[in-house]
């Protein structure tokens, strides 16, 4: 089965196409940073309108690349998400798949993600943890196969991504700020601060990274009243990333062993930094996956992928969604008698 997949939950515009049989044939995505870069963050209402302007003459260059017509299917991201931009890519699918008399697989964005590991070669075998970490979340989930999650942990406040921007942007980094503060990391000694390691001490498998947040932000007030803020940029930055790496990794091996669990997956747009992989690699006795970085962020690839392995289990649903806030508990094995019916709009 050959399967379009759309991404626009949020400021990314992606769009690829897969093959159950020989894989990801073609993808193109585009990126709205320089848009919002102004604004320090992402404006729904821009972001609506660049998915608009972008999204069908990706999938034109996409068919194209991928040297077909058109798909057997089409999947795009549902929710969670802006719902503006959710409803462009929701339209345009359920309209091209109307057209091509296709099927239509509406996609919940972090199953996307928490798929992602298994485009690359050496993918995992369920069962497996995952730990999704991005802007929006921060979680730790027991898979079985899927549509078969169970999260063991989540953040009671601020997600990991979030954290890692706020920070960023405490230090005076460009936007978006999670990549510069890694990269503004490596010039940095990251025992140079002592800063907290959140609920590392506390029963449960909960993250919170409020208070390391807090902590910066009166390092960073000080060195400015001594007049040391630029020499300990980098220093606060390594010790801000060796704090919320630390909690991550350690976090994830204790649900690891809870669950009797011997691989764990790292995804979404905090799964690409290099301190969170290798500290995982060397601390787990396990097998430890991710995505190429490209499939970290927010793409086409993840959601073709998990469209085809929706399809071939039985989920052929024909309805409009776009769904802001979406529990990924709240999903169902493929093929489930009520995947999706009529227009929802949450």
């Amino acid at each position: 089965m050959i399967v379009l997949g759309i991404e626009t939950s949020c400021d990314e515009t992606g769009v690829a196409v897969y093959d159950s049989a020989r894989g990801l044939l073609a993808q193109s995505l585009h990126s709205q940073v320089d848009l919002h870069a102004v604004y320090g963050g992402v404006v729904p209402e821009i972001a609506s309108r660049d998915h608009v302007r972008r999204l069908l003459p990706l999938v034109r260059q996409t068919l194209a690349d991928a040297k077909i017509e058109k798909p057997d299917a089409v999947a795009y991201t549902a929710g969670p998400g802006l719902v503006g931009a959710l409803m462009v890519g929701s339209g345009l699918a359920n309209g091209l798949a109307l057209g091509w008399g296709c099927p239509v697989i509406p996609v919940h964005h972090m199953e996307g993600h928490l798929l992602a590991p298994m485009l690359e070669e050496g993918a995992p075998d369920f069962p497996f943890l995952a730990l999704l970490v991005s802007g929006g979340h921060s979680m730790l989930v027991s898979v079985a196969g899927v549509g078969k999650y169970r999260v063991l942990g989540s953040t009671l406040d601020d997600a990991a991504g979030e954290a890692f921007d706020k920070t960023a942007k405490l230090l005076g980094l460009p936007y978006p700020g999670g990549p510069a503060l890694a990269q503004l990391a490596e010039e940095g000694r990251a025992d140079a601060f002592q800063f907290p390691r959140p609920m590392l001490n506390k029963p449960g498998l909960d993250f919170s990274f409020s208070g390391l947040k807090t902590a910066v932000m009166l390092q960073v007030r000080e060195s400015e009243s001594l007049g040391a803020l630029e020499k300990d940029r980098a220093n606060i930055a390594a010790s801000f990333q060796q704090a919320i790496v630390e909690t991550l990794v350690k976090r994830s091996i204790k649900a690891a062993r809870q669950e009797s669990l011997q691989s764990i997956i790292i995804a979404g747009g905090v799964g690409a930094n290099k301190l969170l992989r290798s500290m995982l690699a060397d601390q787990f006795s396990g097998c430890v996956h991710y995505p190429r970085p490209a499939f970290c962020t927010d793409n086409g690839a993840m959601i073709a992928f998990a469209g085809a392995m929706r399809l071939a289990d039985g989920a052929t649903p024909q309805a409009i969604q776009a769904i802001a806030r979406w529990p990924l508990e709240s999903l169902e094995p493929p093929g489930g008698d009520d995947w999706a019916e009529g227009i929802r709009l949450d």
